[in-house]
């Protein structure tokens, strides 16, 4: 069957489903069966939303999963009622990025609900990125990683909440948010420095807090150091506290061939500084 052939299929579905609707209010079949043919209507605004989507008409398939999250919801069925709004969350996103994200905060308004906070947070994540690469809007994009952080800190997933939070912090830097940035750093390394398997990490967390002090203020930014050197020893050999020291000293010297020499290696050791000096 060709694309048209999906679709036209796909219509005939959605309006026998509506005709199952309408016939569950009527007041006698309302009392004999009426939530077997709001089901049936779930079941064919599903395979409607499904036909739809093999013929790659994305709003048409959110239209229909959105129709099918609603009959879900009405007969109580909120795990199958918040996977079609994220069904039709994933449809919108190829066609209408708000229309996604309203679907997406539907799904979490029920999964919050029903205490499912790590799937919520995971939730959040995607309207962030629809946020980032679709609308560039950085501050709400921001506002859905903390939110996701905070779901994933409250379940023990501190590892996925880490992730979000440093995705914070790095636009935080962007927008020159700095102490906010500088916090998060600070956290996360704090979280990170005992860690065994994550420990190796915690030296650039460190090292990216002190490039936002130092853009602040350099007393700030030497004070900073010594302290994370005290937290973590380790710090102190690293190539990262040793650039940040050349970095300091050529500064307070004034001496911009080293200055430029330091900045040039930073650059090319942590691609992503730039964000921050």
């Amino acid at each position: 069957m060709d694309n048209a052939g999906k679709e036209r299929e796909a219509v005939q579905l959605m309006a026998e489903a509506e005709k199952r609707v309408k016939a569950s209010h009527s007041f006698l079949r309302g009392l004999f069966g009426g939530n077997t043919r709001i089901e049936e209507a779930c079941e064919m605004y599903t395979r409607a939303a499904n036909m739809f989507k093999m013929a790659k008409n994305w709003s048409a398939a959110g239209n229909a999963f959105c129709q099918a999250a609603k009959l879900h919801m009405q007969l109580q069925s909120k795990h199958d009622s918040a996977t079609s709004f994220v069904d039709a969350g994933n449809a919108y996103k190829k066609a209408d990025p708000q229309e996604a994200i309203n679907c997406l905060n539907a799904a979490i308004d029920i999964y919050t609900d029903m205490g499912r906070f790590t799937i919520a947070a995971k939730h959040h994540i995607t309207i962030a990125e629809i946020y980032e690469t679709e609308l560039v809007d950085i501050e709400k994009a921001i506002a859905h990683y903390e939110q996701s952080a905070d779901y994933y800190k409250g379940e023990e997933s501190n590892s996925s909440a880490n992730k979000c939070l440093l995705k914070v912090a790095a636009y935080a830097a962007q927008l020159e948010q700095y102490q906010k940035a500088i916090e998060i750093y600070e956290q996360v390394g704090a979280n990170t420095m005992d860690n065994p398997l994550l420990k190796y990490s915690a030296k650039d967390y460190f090292f990216k807090a002190a490039l936002c002090h130092f853009i602040v203020d350099e007393l700030n930014a030497k004070l900073a150091l010594e302290k994370y050197e005290e937290m973590f020893p380790a710090f102190t050999d690293s190539r990262e506290c040793k650039l940040l020291k050349k970095l300091l000293e050529a500064h307070e010297e004034q001496n911009s061939e080293a200055y430029t020499e330091a900045r040039t290696r930073v650059d090319s050791q942590h691609p992503t500084a730039h964000n921050h000096l």
